[in-house]
């Protein structure tokens, strides 16, 4: 089938057209891939029954090499013979290996100690080895920018209103601070996914015919494969494992759109604090030559909006009815997705963020249109200190004084009698200050240092 023949955008718009995506992801979200690891389990099995005894070590050996020969046609088309996915599998597997080995395929299991173990074991290599990676290419981009721009003087915004003045890389090390918190989540999540091997309720009942501990049998196949069990399981492993991962990425998507969304307000035309790279033949507007948009944002924020609310499907999928019903059978095959989604928000944002160019000049015009009020804080606090009994009400007045005379709040407060008294109590660096609100950054820059240190040192980057 022709790229473009798929239905869903993730596959011929986001994943398919772009050579690098599709190799990262590939291996572990695919349906040739969920086929794989279902094969990988198997064999762990085949592995397992050997040193029990239970089987011979050339047995085993046998179902591993047939089951890294077959492939998800195979599975799909025996599927379409006998309506069952896994016994499928399992045929495909027996029709690959002597009579001797054939009973041994898929013995004392159930199809979701395949399923649930497989599910768990390539989401988790998914987020550590494709997700984490990309994330923390991201992070370093972040890092790389708060760096240099620690020293830039932006004006602050609260309620969409400015504010105080920060810096630019200060803002920037918000973002990091988050990102780095979620990437944290999603390497432990990953690292807490559980597989099981305890029968089709849960109680272990074919393998403890034939092993005396049917518990440690489980645990000697998750063994193989990097995992551990839960310390109960029914039919399926519990879904608070998996529920916990795509939190966790969708948390980090969150954080994504955030900047995205942030870097995307900060490019209006009457703001112009930052700008997207916009390469020589690109096009921004099929009717107006002069247009830029901010395209790479506003599509990490478009895919946000879209896997954001798939969480539901995902704490919905904790209610299986008794130990288990079909009732996740359908909406489980979408968390590929969602971590596919992060990772293709991810490697956007990163280009983005890495050719983003912040505007200088515009930084410091938008922060001169309210230098005039924004030694409003100091002044209040500074005033408050040196005994002034109402210095958050006289300030307030001053700046409302200042809007109507059109002059800067420090005119005001500087020729009032009023405040005489106590700005000679001041000492010259607070005074040069209150005359210079650029200064007021508070530790903004030591902050963004400390803040790029500390995720630098968390995440080994």
């Amino acid at each position: 089938m022709d790229t473009f023949d798929n239905i869903s955008p993730i596959d011929y718009r986001y994943y398919g057209g772009d050579k690098e995506i599709f190799e990262k992801l590939q291996p572990y979200l695919s349906e040739t891939a969920a086929i794989k690891y279902q094969l990988i389990v198997e064999a762990a099995l085949a592995k397992t029954l050997a040193e029990k005894k239970i089987c011979s070590r050339k047995v085993a050996d046998e179902i591993e090499k047939a089951a890294k020969t077959v492939t998800a046609a195979e599975v799909y088309e025996e599927e379409k013979r006998i309506k069952h996915n896994i016994r499928a599998l399992v045929n495909c597997i027996r029709n690959k290996v002597s009579a001797e080995a054939k009973p041994y395929v898929h013995f004392t299991a159930t199809s979701n100690d395949i399923i649930s173990t497989s599910e768990s074991l390539r989401l988790k290599d998914a987020a550590t080895n494709a997700l984490v990676p990309q994330l923390l290419q991201l992070e370093k981009t972040l890092i790389k920018i708060a760096k240099r721009e620690k020293n830039t003087l932006q004006i602050g915004r609260t309620h969409g209103q400015h504010a105080e003045p920060i810096t630019f890389g200060f803002t920037i090390a918000s973002y990091i601070s988050r990102l780095g918190g979620r990437i944290s989540a999603i390497t432990a999540a990953a690292n807490n996914m559980k597989g099981k091997f305890a029968g089709a309720v849960g109680a272990y009942n074919a393998s403890s015919l034939l092993v005396k501990d049917a518990e440690e049998f489980e645990a000697s196949v998750l063994k193989k494969l990097g995992m551990k069990p839960s310390t109960h399981s029914t039919q399926i492993v519990e879904p608070e494992f998996a529920a916990d991962l795509m939190h966790s990425v969708v948390s980090a998507f969150g954080v994504m759109a955030n900047v995205a969304d942030d870097m995307r307000h900060l490019q209006r035309t009457e703001i112009g604090e930052v700008a997207e790279e916009f390469k020589a033949d690109q096009v921004g507007s099929s009717t107006m030559p002069h247009k830029r948009n901010p395209i790479s944002f506003e599509n990490v924020k478009s895919l946000w909006k879209e896997f954001m609310p798939r969480m539901m499907a995902v704490y919905a999928d904790q209610i299986s009815e008794h130990q288990r019903d079909l009732t996740n059978s359908a909406s489980s095959r979408f968390l590929p997705e969602i971590v596919a989604a992060a990772f293709i928000a991810a490697k956007r944002l990163a280009s983005a963020m890495e050719k983003l160019v912040v505007v200088k000049e515009n930084l410091r015009k938008n922060f001169e249109t309210s230098k005039g009020m924004v030694a409003a804080e100091p002044a209040y606090i500074l005033l408050a200190a040196v005994g002034h009994p109402d210095a958050h009400e006289y300030v307030r007045k001053a700046t409302l004084l200042a809007e109507q005379q059109q002059k800067s709040f420090q005119d005001v407060l500087f020729n009032d009698a009023v405040a005489q008294p106590y700005l000679k109590k001041l000492t010259k660096q607070q005074l040069q200050l209150l005359q210079n609100p650029e200064k007021y950054t508070g530790i903004a820059a030591e902050k963004t240092e400390k803040v790029c240190g500390y995720w630098e040192r968390a995440l080994k980057i």
